[in-house]
């Protein structure tokens, strides 16, 4: 089977977009990922995959947890700054509203729901490595339809997947 067979099959999935928090130490990042999924019921569990060639990724590593945030179309702007940015070369953290929580972690004010989920596990994934979380903390503020892979088509990454 051909990587353009394979294609096919993937251009059909439009996932939740999500944008994920790193905090270790003072080194404070996030990114917005499009791979992630509750991987199990009971316990619960949930694995965002997060690029070896992003930012975030260094943070992520030395994190003891990640915050994941649930975005809504309304909040493309929001999506744009964690996507389309680095943090190489920028503070997002200082053009949005955040506030710390649990173990240190990074939770953005805006987004639609959010939760803090303490790192059990790391999976690597060829490109990506997937963070399994172990959920401790959460909640939400807004209802309205999700940000979706389709609605950020348009955001030029920040780094090279």
């Amino acid at each position: 089977m051909a990587d353009d067979d394979v294609d096919v099959f993937m251009s059909r999935l439009n996932p939740d977009m999500c944008v994920v928090t790193a905090a270790a130490g003072a080194d404070r990042s996030g990114c917005l990922v499009g791979f992630s999924s509750q991987c199990s019921i009971d316990p619960v569990r949930y694995v965002v995959w997060i690029s070896k060639a992003n930012h975030t990724y260094g943070a992520a590593r030395a994190a003891e947890c990640l915050a994941v945030h649930l975005l809504t179309r309304e909040q493309h702007g929001l999506a744009a700054l964690f996507g389309g940015r680095t943090g190489d070369r920028i503070d997002k953290f200082a053009r949005v509203r955040w506030r710390p929580k649990y173990g240190g972690s990074v939770v953005l004010e805006e987004a639609a729901a959010w939760f803090v989920g303490l790192v059990e596990d790391r999976v690597d994934g060829g490109d990506h490595v997937g963070f399994v979380l172990r959920p401790v903390e959460w909640g939400e503020r807004t209802d309205g339809p999700l940000l979706r892979m389709d609605d950020a088509e348009d955001i030029t990454p920040g780094h090279p997947a």
